[in-house]
C-alpha cells in the first residue's frame, strides 16, 4: 500500500489523492483501507518516515564498511614495498577516468564515494518517494514532520562527518553541511530531470557529477 501511495502522491500530489484511490490501486477495498491507515496524512507519515529511516541506515552502513575497508590491513602476501613496480603505460583515458584506489590504500575520499554511490543508486530507485517529499513534506503532522527531521539531520551527519574525516582543515561545520545539502539537491533532481533514460546511463554520470561537487 506504501508503494501505491508514493506513486499517487508522486503523480497528482497529496490533495489529488483519495484514501479510495489507494485502496483501488492497492486492491484494497475503500472501506477495508481504514483497517491499515488511520487516514491519508498517516499514511504520507508513513511513507516518508520509512523513506527517512532506509536512508539513514542504509548511509550508517555504507560509510562504516567503506571506513573499514580503507584501513584494512593489506593481505600477508603483498609485496614488499621494494619490489619493483613494472612500467605501465597510461592512456588518456585513464588519466581522465583513474580506477578505484586498491583494497587497503590511503583514499581519503573512499567513503564519500560510497555515500554518493548509495544516494544516486536509491534516488534511481525511489523516484516517487523523492518527488513526494519535495512537494508534500509540510503535509505531514507535525510529530512525523518531526521526526522526518530528526532523521534527515542524523543522515546529513553521517556526509558531514565523512567530509570532516577526509578534510579536516578545509572548512568549517556549516560549510560543510552546506556542501552536502548541495550534493543532496544535485542528486535529488533526478525524478524530475531523468524521465525516459534508462537508469544504468543516468547512474554513472550522476555519480561522477555528484562526487565532483561534493569535493570541488
Amino acid at each position: 500500500m506504501l508503494a501505491a501511495a508514493a506513486r499517487l502522491f508522486a503523480e497528482r500530489g497529496f490533495d489529488g489523492v483519495t484514501l479510495g484511490d489507494i485502496g483501488e490501486a492497492a486492491g484494497v477495498s475503500g472501506p477495508a483501507v481504514y483497517r491499515h491507515v488511520a487516514g491519508k496524512q498517516a499514511l504520507l507519515g508513513a511513507i516518508l518516515v520509512d523513506v527517512s529511516e532506509r536512508l539513514l541506515e542504509g548511509g550508517r552502513r555504507v560509510a562504516k564498511s567503506a571506513a573499514a575497508n580503507t584501513s584494512a590491513e593489506p593481505p600477508p602476501d603483498t609485496p614488499p614495498a621494494t619490489t619493483p613496480t613494472p612500467r605501465v603505460a597510461i592512456s588518456p583515458r585513464d588519466r581522465a577516468h583513474p580506477a578505484s584506489a586498491p583494497h587497503g590504500a590511503d583514499d581519503s575520499d573512499a567513503v564519500l564515494r560510497a555515500l554518493v554511490d548509495f544516494h544516486v543508486a536509491f534516488a534511481l530507485a525511489e523516484a516517487d518517494v523523492i518527488r513526494v517529499q519535495d512537494r508534500d513534506l509540510d503535509r505531514l503532522s507535525p510529530d512525523d514532520r518531526r521526526t522526518v527531521r530528526r532523521l534527515q539531520n542524523a543522515y546529513v551527519a553521517v556526509w558531514t562527518e565523512a567530509l570532516a574525516t577526509a578534510h579536516p582543515d578545509a572548512e568549517t561545520p556549516a560549510e560543510r553541511r552546506v556542501r552536502a545539502l548541495a550534493c543532496f539537491g544535485l542528486i535529488n533532481s533526478t525524478p524530475h530531470s531523468v524521465r525516459g533514460v534508462p537508469a544504468a546511463r543516468v547512474r554513472p554520470t550522476l555519480t561522477r557529477m555528484a562526487l565532483a561537487a561534493l569535493t570541488a
